[in-house]
């Protein structure tokens, strides 16, 4: 739990921030609304927001419009992408501090991992690569955007995941699969930097959630740092 500078220089208690992250389809929205609701009933107050922020930023629009083959070639380069979604956090700090402000624990689905995992599976580089310190310098550094206090890893098989990506973008025709989505290599390696990440506790924390796994046991565990 960090601070945030108040009038005349006092630090404001600051809530827990938290990361939820994993591949297209894993249910990264269906696990917080789960949690959400576990840790209101335990009197927690919490904030939530997702990325990409499509509808509310130009960045992250632009960006779902190039992975459905608008604006030329700007979804071949790895760089143009990561620097829209980058852009779309960027834009959303200020929102993001309040939230943190205002709750005792705020619940992000995507942050700066998701950028970094799917760039460095895309340029098929390690996570010590070019690309991923690139965008830790650019989200982290520069953007200033906060760190997250635990990151919580959805740890579900690339074949769920793409059949529940299908699934939803039959039922729901705004979230038809994007190129991503469609990419199942793409999908197997960011799946593979997602492990890396999780086993070297990259920026922090890192805790596993299993499809089988009681959402109970991550509000608990969240209630814990709460606490600390």
């Amino acid at each position: 739990m960090g601070f945030l500078s108040g009038v005349g220089g006092n630090l404001l208690r600051m809530g827990v921030l938290v990361a939820v992250e994993g591949l297209d389809g894993a249910g990264k929205r269906t696990l917080i609304d789960t949690v959400v609701g576990g840790l209101t009933g335990r009197g927690v107050r919490v904030g939530t927001m997702a990325f990409p922020r499509y509808g509310k930023s130009v960045h992250a629009d632009l960006a779902a419009e190039a992975l459905r083959g608008r604006h030329g070639d700007v979804a071949g380069s790895v760089n143009a992408m990561a620097l829209l979604f980058a852009l779309d956090r960027a834009q959303a700090r200020e929102d993001l501090s309040k939230l943190l402000a205002d709750n005792d624990i705020v619940l992000l689905d995507r942050y700066v991992a998701s950028n970094v995992a799917y760039s460095a599976a895309r340029t098929g580089q390690s996570l010590d690569g070019e690309i991923a310190s690139w965008i830790e310098e650019l989200e982290f550094g520069r953007f200033e955007l906060p760190v997250p206090d635990e990151h919580v890893l959805l740890a579900v098989p690339v074949e769920l995941a793409a059949e529940r990506a299908r699934r939803r973008g039959e039922l729901d025709s705004a979230r038809a699969l994007d190129a991503y989505e469609r990419d199942s290599g793409l999908q197997e390696r960011t799946g593979e930097v997602y492990r890396v990440m999780a086993e070297s506790h990259w920026h922090g924390p890192w805790c596993r959630h299993a499809p089988q796994d009681d959402p109970a046991i991550l509000a608990a565990r969240l209630s814990k740092i709460i606490a600390r």
